[in-house]
């Protein structure tokens, strides 16, 4: 966006210079001509006053007074000039180098000026190798004309100052440019600093950062006025967000005691009640404990909902392998062996307790899913840039679509299975938290492949 208006100012900036400067430079271009003219002109007028009287009285070529002046002009102004009697035969010329007697009466100039009319123009000089202007005019008294005077000068130093001028502009051109390059890249970092920094603020709220603040202290009104508008909506959105996890939270919280108290009370009428009644009390304390699950599913969510405050290094490899160890009693009820496969300096920036959470959710899951005699397999390896951490059973898996709704809050897949379909659900809060990623393949050979990626690296303070 910077270099798009930067772009622009220098683009509004030539336009309006090419503007100017054109027209500027051929005015001053065809004054300088002018003037040249009409000294050359004024010039050739005095020549004739002169030699009005020489010629008047009659002369020869070669006449000494012809040849003093036009020699002592020449010698002046570096001009040409040529004399013709009233025949058109060339009387004096400043360039003898042809010889003089020559017959100028068919030059059109030469002509013009017989005939008492004062001719003006340029034509090419290919032995000088430049324009030459020229100025006839006649030497006239009394209505009679006795000769023309020709004088000529080359324009090179015209065309030279002429040149000086354009490139004088060019460089104000230049110069103007660079200042407006200059003055526009700080007045577009200006104005869109502060809108980059509402665009990765806006970002960072979308990928659920609800601490982010936009910066409202720099750029333009309008921007400063957005920037504000944006942090008084992300923070209540905060505060709305938060008001909703502690309510969940609590409600969760509160639920627990009453719950355990009614699953005992209905344990106790088990004992006073006949069979048949009892069987239904069976499944009573069945609906209580899903309950139960539910009510804890959503505390352990609501707590994975909010940002660690810190987070720091730690080993991933001992961390399964402690997990590993933790759920073998458990397994092994069930005749369902945990292998664990582990490499060696694993180590990633999480969040305290978040990876402990996430493989009791996810070896829970897969001893739920394995058949008895099969294994549940754990891996921690190192994959480009980041760890990966996988958990493997050997059940009926799951259909492709089913898996891009397995993290879906409350998404149980069968209607039969046993949960509460929130630990996936924990699962993906925790791992995302930790700015990583979660994923379900299907395992080789049959089964669910849950597949965890951690970042790498050192720890870092959580903004």
């Amino acid at each position: 966006m910077t270099r798009r208006l930067v772009a622009t100012y220098l683009i509004l900036a030539a336009v309006v210079l090419v503007a100017l400067e054109i027209p500027l430079g051929i005015v001053y271009e065809r004054s300088q001509r002018s003037d040249l003219q009409q000294r050359v002109e004024r010039d050739a007028v005095a020549l004739a006053a002169l030699m009005e009287d020489t010629l008047q009285a009659g002369t020869t070529a070669g006449d000494p007074t012809l040849t003093d002046v036009v020699e002592r002009y020449s010698r002046s102004t570096d001009a040409r000039v040529a004399v013709v009697g009233p025949g058109g035969r060339l009387l004096a010329d400043s360039d003898d180098t042809l010889g003089l007697e020559r017959d100028f009466s068919t030059r059109p100039e030469i002509a013009s000026a017989l005939e008492g009319t004062i001719a003006t123009g340029t034509r090419r000089s290919e032995t000088l190798g430049t324009s030459l202007l020229y100025v006839a005019v006649p030497v006239a008294s009394g209505g009679e004309v006795h000769g023309a005077v020709r004088v000529s000068v080359p324009t090179s130093r015209l065309d030279a100052l002429v040149m000086r001028y354009w490139l004088v502009l060019g460089g104000v051109a230049l110069i103007v440019l660079a200042a407006v390059a200059v003055a526009g890249r700080w007045l577009a970092l200006w104005v869109t600093r502060p809108l980059t920094h509402l665009r990765d603020a806006t970002r960072r709220a979308e990928a659920g950062d609800l601490a982010v603040r936009a910066d409202a202290v720099e750029g333009p009104a309008e921007v400063r006025e957005l920037a504000s508008a944006f942090n008084d909506m992300i923070s209540r959105l905060d505060l709305l967000v938060g008001t909703q996890e502690q309510f969940v939270a609590d409600a969760s919280h509160q639920l627990r005691s009453p719950l355990t108290a009614l699953r005992l009370r209905i344990e106790n009428l088990q004992h006073e009640v006949g069979p048949e009644a009892g069987e239904e009390l069976e499944s009573a304390i069945g609906e209580v404990d899903r309950l139960s699950r539910l009510v804890n599913g959503l505390l352990s969510l609501a707590r994975a909902d909010r940002r660690a405050p810190s987070r720091a290094r730690q080993d991933v490899g001992r961390i399964v392998s402690e997990r590993a160890d933790a759920w073998r009693v458990a397994a092994a009820d069930g005749d369902v062996e945990i292998v664990e496969e582990v490499g060696g300096g694993l180590h990633a920036v999480l969040s305290p307790g978040s990876l402990e959470q996430v493989l009791d959710n996810l070896i829970a899951n897969a001893l739920d899913a394995a058949p008895r005699g099969t294994a549940v397999r754990l891996e921690a390896a190192r994959a480009g840039q980041g760890i990966v951490v996988a958990v493997s059973d050997q059940g009926p898996g799951m259909e492709a679509d089913a898996r891009e709704h397995a993290f879906d809050r409350f998404w149980r897949g069968r209607e039969d299975r046993i949960g509460s379909g929130l630990g996936l659900a924990i699962v993906k809060s925790l791992v995302e938290a930790d700015s990583g990623s979660v994923a379900l393949d299907a395992a080789p050979g049959g089964g669910l492949r849950v597949v965890v990626i951690l970042p790498a690296g050192i720890a870092a303070p959580v903004r």
